[in-house]
């Protein structure tokens, strides 16, 4: 069983700030995306930024989207920090 995206939070340097439906954040990295087909028109910051929740995972404007296990596996725990991050 994978676990379920329910909030997302663009930041700086194609980051995402993931959290899943167990409370966990974490930080996605999409930049080593950024050379790969369609993924390449997220250089652009308007649209980068215009990821949101669908179902049970994240999606931007272009109706590009990322499968859930793979978002999980691919990031990195977020531990010990301070910032409390919203949804947008």
């Amino acid at each position: 069983m994978y676990l379920s995206v329910i909030s997302v939070v663009p930041t700086e340097d194609y980051k995402l700030i993931l959290t899943f439906q167990n409370s966990e954040q974490r930080e996605f990295d999409v930049s080593p995306l950024l050379n790969f087909g369609r993924f390449s028109e997220l250089r652009d910051e308007k649209l980068f930024k215009s990821v949101k929740i669908s179902f049970d995972t994240i999606e931007w404007a272009n109706e590009l989207d990322l499968d859930p296990e793979y978002l999980y596996k691919k990031s990195i725990s977020i531990k010990n920090n301070k910032k409390t991050f919203a949804s947008v």
